[in-house]
């Protein structure tokens, strides 16, 4: 026990070191590639069902306002945000008028209707409007709205292709599913969209609108969507969102949206009436498949290619379930293959243990399960994001002082994997226990940000489980609890003792157990004793000529 205690206070004196010399920056990263009913806050004709939200004169909010300003500044906080949605309007007789659309918007209070503003307010609406308000651009359309229902800038929508061979008009109102992207930097309203699996983001935005936000928004906003129906068309006319990404940090965040497998909700070419796909007033309305089962099943001819054949040439990692390849998909997207044998057992039960946690897990700072494949009397295949900067334990210990991580890196690192360890046991429906964190499963992307990765040991359990479940003893040695070797017993605390371990091994520059030398945590803990824990930080931190020792002293 006396020696946990000390562990505790070594522990708490490097993160205060960590904290005390640098400083937490606010950002907010919101990922949804289908949602469930604690994403978002509904109101009024908002549902969600098979993971799809619906808004049918009805509004869809992240149930927490967000920064908008900067902290004492009237200067907007710049902002990215992509989505996929689609507007089904079936044709009916007469000749009145119909809109449809969706809205994205900032509001000041959870109550305001974003299509009818009274205080603060920006929207960027996508409708299909046979009212033909404005008689010089096309029915479908795209507009900005500042502090009004009136537009400030309008469009047909569309898009202009990177080809050079004009604009291309969008008819919105037909079920295809659309990307779009807003962004807002350096006084910029820029507006893209195009439809999804055709071409990737455009250059050329559909609007950029120079426009000075201050008045539209106040410190904090809520924000999300509003769909809007009129003239109470017939039935199946309904507005879809079909995932969402935002944050106010990162401008390629949207790249974690999953856009293909998406249901196909496009309108039949023949009359809606004669066709299965809908049938008014009953049962099977729209059936679109299970998309609640999510990742997406890959087909394996694609992964196979993606891979050269899973050829040894991509290979970029070896585990004890297989081999880890680099894949490239046909659009350019770079991936992370993992091929686990179906003769493993251990493989079998860390492949369900993936697919059941990381599957539904999204935070920027854990590593994005793409999709999976099990073939038949083959191996089970389970695709990841590619990182390309690889492991954390790689830029450690194995690289030469060129690669060598800085102090300032190093935790920035630790930081990032504190947030995703902190999501995983308190920002998600379940409890997550990972159950093996160590550097090797710390992965850094282009960014060099950390993902944690490697769920092949995780289990879930519900918030109010207190007993977090017994288990024969997993993990990797020198990051095991001592209650995990004494009774097998893993809990969020076991996860926090790994992440200890994980916060010594990148400061000290040392593993847990090297060969002829005393364990990590038994030799600081000897500094520590003697007053000379200075000397446990990594040497070459130490000789690099930034090293401040008055600063660890304190």
């Amino acid at each position: 026990m006396t020696k946990h205690l000390k562990f505790n206070h070594l522990l708490l004196l490097l993160l205060t070191t960590i904290l005390s010399i640098t400083h937490l920056t606010s950002a907010i990263d919101l990922l949804f590639n289908g949602f469930g009913p604690s994403d978002v806050s509904r109101y009024l004709h908002a549902s969600i069902e098979s993971r799809i939200l619906t808004l049918n004169n009805g509004r869809a909010l992240y149930p927490s306002r967000i920064p908008t300003k900067q902290p004492n500044s009237s200067l907007v906080l710049p902002f990215s945000t992509s989505f996929v949605f689609a507007i089904i309007a079936p044709p009916h007789q007469g000749n009145s008028i119909r809109s449809n659309g969706v809205v994205f918007c900032f509001v000041p209070r959870d109550g305001v209707s974003c299509s009818n503003p009274t205080a603060h307010f920006f929207g960027v609406v996508f409708v299909f409007d046979t009212g033909q308000y404005y008689e010089e651009i096309d029915d479908n359309r795209v507009e900005i709205n500042v502090n009004s229902s009136v537009s400030v800038r309008a469009h047909e929508s569309g898009y202009w292709p990177d080809d050079g061979r004009g604009f291309r008009r969008l008819r919105l109102a037909n079920g295809r599913n659309y990307q779009v992207w807003i962004d807002y930097v350096g006084g910029v309203v820029n507006v893209t969209m195009a439809p999804v699996g055709i071409v990737n983001r455009p250059n050329r935005p559909l609007l950029s609108v120079p426009f000075n936000l201050s008045d539209a928004f106040g410190d904090e906003m809520y924000v999300g969507f509003e769909g809007f129906r009129r003239d109470g068309g017939p039935l199946g006319e309904s507005n879809k969102i079909l995932a969402w990404s935002f944050s106010n940090t990162n401008f390629s965040f949207s790249e974690g949206l999953i856009t293909s497998g998406l249901p196909n909700l496009e309108l039949p070419k023949t009359p809606i009436h004669r066709t299965k796909g809908f049938v008014a007033g009953r049962r099977n309305q729209w059936r679109i498949g299970n998309w609640s089962i999510w990742p997406h099943r890959l087909a394996y001819q694609e992964i196979e290619s993606a891979t050269n054949g899973f050829s040894e040439e991509n290979v970029i990692g070896v585990g004890g379930n297989g081999k880890v390849y680099k894949g490239v998909f046909s659009g350019g997207l770079e991936v992370a293959v993992k091929r686990i044998s179906r003769e493993s057992n251990e493989g079998l039960r860390a492949f369900t243990a993936e697919i059941s946690s990381l599957g539904r897990l999204k935070h920027r700072n854990l590593v994005g399960l793409r999709g999976w494949c099990k073939k038949d009397k083959g191996n089970l295949i389970l695709v990841y994001d590619y990182m390309e900067n690889g492991s954390l334990d790689k830029r450690v210990f194995e690289c030469d002082d060129s690669k060598m991580l800085s102090f300032e890196e190093r935790s920035r690192i630790l930081k990032q994997v504190a947030s995703g360890v902190m999501y995983l046991h308190f920002g998600w429906k379940s409890k997550v226990l990972h159950r093996d964190i160590k550097a090797s499963n710390v992965l850094l992307d282009k960014e060099m940000n950390a993902r944690l990765g490697d769920f092949g040991l995780a289990r879930i359990h519900d918030h109010d489980d207190k007993s977090d479940g017994a288990t024969s003893l997993v993990g990797t040695v020198g990051y095991l609890a001592p209650e995990i070797v004494r009774s097998g017993k893993t809990s969020t605390e076991t996860d926090v003792f790994g992440y200890g371990v994980l916060v010594l091994e990148v400061i000290c520059g040392r593993r847990p157990i090297e060969q002829g030398k005393p364990l990590l945590v038994d030799w600081l803990l000897e500094l520590l004793r003697k007053g000379e824990l200075i000397n446990g930080v990594d040497p070459r931190l130490r000789t690099n000529g930034v090293f401040d020792e008055r600063m660890w002293k304190r």
